[in-house]
């Protein structure tokens, strides 16, 4: 009995302290300092007494250093004096075992890093975190410092040097201050550097070699080398390219600016070329040394009595050595420059062609085409098209011609043309009549496409007319057309038209047709008869066929079927012809109920027809019906006798 009170006694006064714990404590504390937990412990955090305070930098040393020091994130985001107090603004605890008691804000990833002052620029700002922030970079005489065991958990302990994270590749022999001459940016840019600021500034050429050319290791496989280096004279780092040819130091001839090819010019001042047996003229002054003093031996002796000694090969690969002068370069160039030539018009004509007119003009390379050294000057000139290209595509390749380009031309222009009208004769096609005023460009058109390469035909074997004449008759005299003439060939156009106007037509005889021209038609119009279509004013487009061959065809009745029998229309020619329409043909005592006899043969027609009617505009003589009684004429008074003597 008594154990069991003992126990419930126990059990009782645990119960009371963990309900006195709960009462005490805001709440668990987080995972790292989990095992203060406990009422026990709260003077490890806390101090007693009063306004509770905060012990946090007894514990974490390292912090309260940097803050002490005056460096890094907490320095600048807690008073120097501020102790422990201001801790629990950014590290909160009681809230859980799960609860980070470190948070970024915004984030880990958009923190600003110049807050702990080292701002990341250049091409620290795009690493990562863990990039720099790795134990192999902790300075070793902060690690026993830093608390967390877990150096890959702490920020703390990394140094600003360069070196602190990056590998000296200098082995210390220009400091550790990298930026005096590297950024951020790039590491090869040598933005902070000027070598004019060491015992040896760069210039000229020295300017553009890259620094390991200089920088040589001590040994082979060694570091560069930085100081030490000999500078006193050219030849502790170039070797002599002239052997000891010249007991003077390189400066006297040299400069930076540039060993090799130095010409002449530069040299002014210092080595004076005429002084030698070959003074530099013209290009030769721009001429680097080792062009003619070759591997650098001024003391061998050279030949240069003549061009060909130093320009070899010929460049005219011996075009002109059988010249008097055996192809002396100094008879066309100058030491000027190789182009252009002092061989001029007035050489060229003493040479086997002359240049006369337009090839006077032209310049070398539209004969010698520019091939460099293949040029050819030595050319053949027999015939034009030895240069030219037949302009007429071989139509005048065949005898008598054979391409003879100056039977027609001359040097003086391709155009005008020497080929005359009296030589026009003398062809396949003598001009004459209106064929003489015509233009050549007329008949000789481009054989293809009108450009630039257009040639013109001037042979023809179809010479006949509607070779080049379009048959405004369509085909209508075909056959008069294939009638053979004197000389033996068809007659063509010249069937009825002259060469000399298409409108003389001295070679038609319409009495050739079904209906000859008489009397007053021989002085009518051909429009007149042959009549042309749509209104047009000319026969061109006139079907000759179709003309009517009788006088109703073409002529209107004046007498507005007067004269009609049973409805069919009396024939004109019964009283009229073509020689006249008046006086008529007409028989009044044949065709007519009224002969006219005695005084009536005297008496004009227009004394008995003289009854007229306007009919659609036009006054129309009828003679039907006329009255045959004398009384419808002289009245009823008048007795046949007296009538007659009347007419008398």
């Amino acid at each position: 009995m008594g154990t069991a009170v003992r126990l419930g006694a126990a059990a009782s006064l645990v119960l009371f302290a963990a309900a006195a714990w709960a009462q005490i404590s805001p709440g668990p504390l987080s995972r790292p300092h989990s095992f203060l937990s406990g009422a026990t412990n709260c003077t490890s955090c806390h101090r007693l007494g009063g306004q509770a305070t905060f012990k946090c930098l007894e514990c974490h040393t390292e912090i309260g250093g940097t803050i002490a020091a005056g460096r890094g994130f907490h320095a600048r985001v807690v008073a120097k004096d501020a102790g422990s107090q201001t801790c629990g603004v950014c590290h909160s605890e009681h809230n859980g075992e799960d609860f980070a008691l470190i948070k970024w804000e915004p984030s880990q990833q958009q923190f600003d890093h110049s807050k702990t002052g080292w701002a990341l620029t250049g091409k620290h700002a795009a690493l990562s975190c863990n990039r720099c922030h790795t134990p192999a970079n902790i300075v070793a005489a902060e690690r026993p410092l830093i608390k967390v065991k877990d150096l890959s958990r702490t920020y703390l302990g990394l140094s600003s040097d360069c070196a602190g994270c990056h590998k000296d590749p200098h082995l210390g022999q220009l400091g550790r201050t990298c930026e005096q001459c590297h950024s951020t940016n790039d590491w090869k840019a040598l933005s902070g550097f000027n070598h004019a600021r060491t015992r040896f500034a760069l210039t000229g050429g020295h300017a553009r070699v890259a620094c390991q050319k200089c920088h040589t290791p001590a040994e082979p496989g060694g570091a560069p080398r930085w100081k030490g280096l000999a500078f006193d004279r050219c030849t502790a780092c170039h070797a002599d390219p002239h052997h000891g040819t010249f007991v003077n130091s390189c400066q006297s001839c040299h400069s930076t600016v540039a060993w090799k090819s130095v010409p002449a010019a530069t040299l002014a001042g210092k080595f004076d070329h005429s002084t030698t047996k070959y003074p530099l003229l013209g290009r030769h002054a721009q001429v680097g040394c080792e062009h003619c003093h070759g591997a650098g031996d001024f003391k061998k002796p050279i030949a240069f009595q003549q061009c060909s000694d130093c320009h070899r090969p010929d460049p005219h690969s011996g075009q002109f050595a059988k010249r008097a002068d055996g192809g002396e370069c100094s008879s066309c160039h100058t030491v000027e420059g190789f182009k252009s030539a002092t061989f001029g018009l007035v050489e060229h004509n003493a040479t086997a062609y002359p240049l006369q007119g337009k090839h006077a003009s032209l310049g070398c390379e539209k004969c010698h085409l520019a091939a460099g050294k293949a040029t050819l000057y030595r050319i053949k000139f027999a015939q034009c098209t030895d240069c030219h290209k037949d302009a007429h595509a071989g139509q005048f390749a065949a005898a008598p011609n054979l391409n003879r380009c100056e039977g027609c031309h001359t040097v003086q222009g391709f155009r005008p043309s020497t080929f005359t009208l009296a030589r026009h004769r003398s062809s396949r096609f003598p001009l004459s009549g209106g064929h003489v005023a015509v233009a050549c460009s007329d008949c000789h058109k481009p054989m293809g496409e009108p450009g630039p390469e257009e040639v013109a035909r001037y042979r023809f074997e179809d010479r006949s007319c509607t070779a080049c004449h379009r048959d405004p008759h369509r085909g209508q005299f075909a056959e008069r057309m294939r009638m053979v003439v004197g000389n033996g060939k068809p007659a063509g156009c010249e069937a009825c038209h002259s060469l000399a106007s298409w409108k003389e037509l001295a070679g038609f005889d319409h009495a050739s047709t079904e209906f000859a021209l008489l009397g007053a038609h021989r002085a009518v119009a051909c429009a007149d008869c042959h009549r042309p279509p749509n209104l047009e004013t000319t026969v061109a487009n006139v079907n000759f066929s179709v003309a009517s061959r009788t006088c109703e065809g073409c002529h209107r009745d004046p007498h507005d079927g007067q004269f009609a029998v049973a409805g069919v229309a009396e024939k004109c020619a019964s009283c009229h012809n073509s020689d006249k329409w008046k006086p008529s043909l007409f028989d009044h005592n044949a065709h007519t109920r009224f002969p006219l006899e005695g005084v009536h043969k005297n008496v004009r027609c227009a004394r008995c027809h003289s009854t007229t009617k306007l009919i659609d505009g036009e006054e129309v003589l009828f003679y039907k019906p006329t009255p045959t009684e004398c009384a419808a004429c002289h009245g009823p008074t008048v007795t046949p006798t007296s009538a007659t003597a009347v007419h008398r």
